[in-house]
């Protein structure tokens, strides 16, 4: 199963050495860059060379490249997914790999929806927390913060307003209950998402889905993907 993240754990300079050594991930780093390019304002092989990774609108697209180059790499070597499954962003590249996205397609949405972030990025961020969904510690928020992942049962996402992380984070360091800041600048999978509802559905209204011809598992639905609309990616 090849499985693809969501943000938070790029670096800088993280496709420099791949791009430069194997010609299987530098051609499919190209082809991301060509199919990018219509919708971005900046070079994916400069920001993958060591280019800043502070930009909502850059980070995405990049990792959705990064993805897709490693994706083909492997299926060069001979290793060839039975499944794909994607955690928030990473599904725009399982989709793709699947089949169930071109890759023009998939890397307007990565680049679309991640510019349409920047309305809603520094009003919040996300926590990683040794919690259960159903913790009373993290009720004591209220609206303030959402539950955004979870990772299992000792383990969420939590996302929401920048005070009130902060706050948790406090007493998370009080209580001796891990937790941690993942470097993203808005408050993904929160009711602050649907402040660009309307415009996302405007702006990918004219993708189009495709049969997966690799079984594409989401983690929206909890079961196989049936369609990758402008809904889809708007829930995700």
């Amino acid at each position: 199963v090849f499985v693809f993240p969501g943000q938070g754990a790029q670096w800088v300079g993280m496709g420099r050495e791949l791009y430069a050594a194997e010609p299987v991930f530098r051609d499919a780093i190209d082809a991301c860059a060509e199919a990018l390019a219509p919708h971005v304002g900046w070079s994916l092989v400069d920001v993958l060379d060591g280019g800043e990774l502070d930009r909502v609108d850059v980070v995405q697209p990049a990792l959705f490249a990064m993805m897709v180059g490693l994706a083909a790499l492997w299926r060069s070597r001979g290793v060839e997914p039975g499944a794909v499954v994607g955690h928030s962003q990473g599904e725009i590249a399982a989709a793709c790999v699947a089949g169930a996205l071109s890759l023009e397609d998939a890397a307007r949405v990565s680049a679309l929806r991640s510019k349409a972030l920047v309305a809603i990025s520094g009003l919040g961020g996300m926590v990683s927390v040794a919690l259960s969904a159903d913790s009373e510690l993290l009720s004591r928020w209220g609206e303030g913060l959402s539950v955004a992942v979870v990772n299992s049962s000792s383990s969420v996402v939590v996302s929401g307003e920048s005070a009130a992380l902060a706050e948790l984070l406090e007493v998370c360091d009080r209580e001796g209950v891990r937790a941690r800041r993942i470097p993203v600048s808005y408050a993904a999978h929160s009711a602050q998402v649907e402040a660009i509802r309307e415009r996302l559905l405007s702006d990918l209204a004219d993708v189009t889905p495709l049969p997966a011809r690799i079984p594409f598992y989401s983690t929206v639905t909890d079961g196989l993907v049936t369609t990758v609309d402008a809904d889809y990616w708007y829930r995700k």
